[in-house]
């Protein structure tokens, strides 16, 4: 069964045992995706008319495999072969991965990739939406904005973008970068209709993805804020863990305290 903290295991688990970093963004993002899959997102893997989903932030891809495994779509072999040689389960997500629809991990294309299946939904006269999962680090970038703008100008409604606002980046704080600001309101004035949630609480996740838009023609966002290694002391705001692997130590602790969370 799928939950936000056994998702988080099976994420130090196999970042453990590949030896791989990305840790920390993998863990803020664990109550969107355990929402998204478990809840939000219909049809299964190769049905035409399914949802999609795109991890624009790709190098958060062991939560969306770990998702997929806990969902029963990728076996536990399968898992265990992520970063190996030969595996498609590179550290960023990888198209050919049942359920992965794109590879991704060049920050900023996510949202353009969400545009293009909105607009071939429309286009086939189909009913299937799609999501994009969008690191706050990406609306630094320019592509972000100009897919933003396309959307709006095409009135996507099938689409949802949903920003881990963890207010992290690989070389520091969001804020000392390039400072968001009041990320809801600048959604809004690119034409979305913008929502700003807890994200961490799967209630309020659940509510702003599913309830009916007060706008259905606009596309729409929801700004989660998350913290940076959610579940985990040790890694919370902790820019190491963007990049670091863990000790054998390290991996005992993690898991003892996940263990106090359940």
């Amino acid at each position: 069964m799928l939950t936000a903290d056994r998702l988080r295991k099976v994420i130090l688990d196999q970042a453990y045992r590949a030896q791989e970093g990305h840790i920390g963004s993998a863990l803020s993002i664990a109550e969107i995706v355990t929402v998204l899959y478990r809840e939000i997102l219909r049809g299964e893997t190769g049905d035409p008319r399914r949802d999609r989903l795109v991890l624009s932030k790709g190098h958060a891809a062991l939560a969306v495999y770990g998702a997929l495994h806990l969902m029963g779509r990728i076996t536990v072999a399968e898992l265990s072969r992520y970063c190996s040689d030969g595996s498609t389960m590179g550290v960023h997500a990888q198209h050919g991965v049942p359920g992965v629809e794109f590879t991704t991990g060049s920050l900023g294309q996510g949202l353009t990739f969400g545009c293009g299946c909105a607009l071939a939904a429309r286009l086939r006269d189909e009913s299937w939406r799609t999501y994009v999962i969008c690191s706050d680090a990406e609306c630094d970038e320019g592509s972000t904005w100009e897919a933003a703008m396309l959307a709006a100008q095409h009135r996507l409604g099938n689409l949802w973008a949903v920003i881990d606002y963890n207010r992290q980046q690989a070389m520091g704080g969001t804020d000392g970068i390039i400072s968001l600001g009041d990320l809801r309101a600048r959604w809004q004035a690119f034409g979305w209709e913008a929502v700003e949630v807890d994200g961490h609480s799967e209630d309020e996740l659940r509510h702003a993805l599913s309830a009916a838009p007060a706008h259905p023609d606009l596309p729409h966002v929801v700004v989660a804020n998350t913290v940076f290694g959610k579940g985990v002391d040790f890694m919370t705001g902790q820019l190491r863990w963007h990049y670091a692997t863990m000790t054998t130590e390290e991996h005992a602790l993690a898991i003892s305290q996940l263990r106090k969370r359940q």
